[in-house]
């Protein structure tokens, strides 16, 4: 059986800046009204943000510009 090979997903940098956006609100402004929430949700953007970084160093920048110009074209 041939080994299967991890494709990382190509995520903009949207995506980066909404996870690092969702964090500092989270810890700011739910955090000190409800700490269950402001947990969860710096947990939810924290794995974004997680899952951007690995994304910026390991996807394959040229599937990236190939989702963008198709996206573009439409």
């Amino acid at each position: 059986m041939a080994k299967r090979v991890f494709k990382f997903a190509p995520l903009n940098g949207a995506f980066m800046a909404t996870s690092i956006l969702g964090v500092l609100i989270s810890l700011m402004y739910v955090y000190p009204r409800s700490s269950d929430w402001g947990v969860t949700f710096t947990l939810v953007f924290g794995a974004m943000f997680l899952a951007a970084m690995a994304s910026m160093t390991h996807a394959d920048p040229d599937t990236f510009v190939e989702i963008e110009t198709k996206n573009r074209r439409k």
